[in-house]
């Protein structure tokens, strides 16, 4: 089946609906912390222990189905995983603790995995001339899941309570994503102009130069992954129990929250464009710089209706962010290693996530307020843009020596 063909709009489609259906561990617990914290008569540290379990799940298993899949495909994997995660969601509304409440988001996670970082990297094999538009649209089911899924929660709550509501979205993730699982089963080919060329140190075939080495890049990506994700996990993560704090309902969260994410989505395909245009690495530079200027504003405007709009602004200022390690990882690094390396990169912003979300909820309760969590967020955020600057400093150096010598040559 030909690269760029209709098969791989076909594959692209299928892609997104398992990122749409199978992330919904990502936003659900960030809907239910309220009612959760209450039952359990725990503090807001604790309440968010599992979501940070949930992440840690879903980091590890961003590489370990991403090993897999660089063997045997996504299909399997993703059959599997999408039975766990249903699996977890009904388990977890038979819970009496906040102990088994987490070890079981640990199991939602490992199951989610298989629907982000692997099916990034599998689309990334399928598209050449619109693989950066490729990656967004299929990391786009992410938020997309961030609009449908909190509203859909929201409503369930009112009616049926949040145990009735896992057993319900368990059985939905069983349902759908085996079946659609099967539509992946065919591989991609892999052109060997994406290898490495036999005996040239840095100058690799089919990829684009840079004097740093693959362990290196690998190295300051994961850097980079875990700031950026710590600063944008703050709002994502905390923006229903924020609201609920400056003395607005559940609903008016859940609402930002989903208007953050269908804003993250617009986001995600301009960068998707804007990478196809200049690659991976100044897309993430841009994104970076407008997410830390989007933080600021948290601070300063805490209304409902200047929250909205500034709930609007973060979602369109971080999107393109996590897709440009995808982009980053295919334009440096070696396509037959993908999946490993470009799960190990979201394992690294999964934990910046987890990490983020535990550490704002530790800061409140050390604090009695969310303002100091933001000033750490865009900390971590100034660390990222760092990282990004170098690496495209050195990828820019290393252009203009291979065009010099080139020039040189003939």
């Amino acid at each position: 089946m030909a690269v760029d063909g209709p098969y791989a709009w076909l594959r692209l489609t299928v892609s997104l609906l398992l990122g749409t259906i199978g992330t919904v561990g990502f936003w659900a617990f960030v809907v239910v912390m309220p009612p959760i914290q209450l039952e359990f008569g725990i503090d807001r540290s604790l309440a968010s222990l599992p979501y940070t379990f949930n992440m840690i799940c879903f980091a590890i298993g961003n590489v370990v189905i991403g090993r897999y899949a660089d063997r045997i495909g996504v299909a399997l994997p993703v059959a599997i995983a999408g039975t766990a995660l249903g699996t977890g969601f009904i388990a977890s509304s038979f819970t009496t603790s906040i102990w088994q409440f987490t070890l079981l988001h640990g199991l939602i996670g490992l199951g989610g995995s298989a629907c982000f970082g692997p099916l990034l990297a599998d689309i990334s094999h399928w598209f050449e001339r619109r693989r950066g538009i490729a990656v967004a649209l299929v990391a786009s089911g992410n938020y997309v899941s961030g609009v449908v899924w909190p509203s859909v929660i929201k409503l369930a709550l009112e009616d049926a309570g949040w145990r009735m509501t896992f057993v319900g979205i368990g059985l939905f993730c069983i349902l759908t994503i085996l079946p659609l699982a099967m539509l992946m089963r065919p591989r991609p080919v892999i052109s060997q102009s994406d290898e490495p060329a036999p005996g040239d140190g840095a100058r690799r075939t089919g990829l684009k130069p840079i004097d740093l080495s693959p362990r290196t890049l690998q190295a300051l990506l994961i850097l980079a992954g875990l700031g950026c994700c710590v600063a944008m996990s703050m709002p994502q993560v905390h923006i229903v129990a924020y609201c609920m704090d400056l003395g607005f309902d559940i609903a008016r969260g859940a609402e930002m929250l989903s208007l953050m994410l269908a804003a993250g989505i617009v986001s995600r395909l301009v960068s998707g464009l804007l990478a196809d245009r200049i690659g991976g690495l100044p897309t993430l530079l841009i994104g970076s710089v407008l997410q830390c200027l989007s933080l600021l504003l948290y601070i300063p405007f805490n209304g409902l209706a200047s929250l909205y709009m500034v709930s609007f602004i973060f979602g369109l200022s971080q999107g393109g962010i996590v897709p440009s390690y995808t982009i980053i990882v295919r334009e440096y690094l070696p396509a037959r290693e993908a999946g490993q390396r470009v799960g190990v990169v979201i394992m690294a912003t999964i934990i910046g996530m987890a990490l983020g979300g535990w550490m704002s909820g530790w800061i409140y309760d050390l604090t009695g307020s969310y303002r100091a969590a933001f000033l750490n967020g865009i900390a971590w955020n100034l660390g990222n843009m760092a990282i990004a600057f170098f690496i495209l400093f050195r990828a820019h150096r290393s252009r203009s020596l291979v065009q010099t010598q080139g020039a040189a040559a003939s």
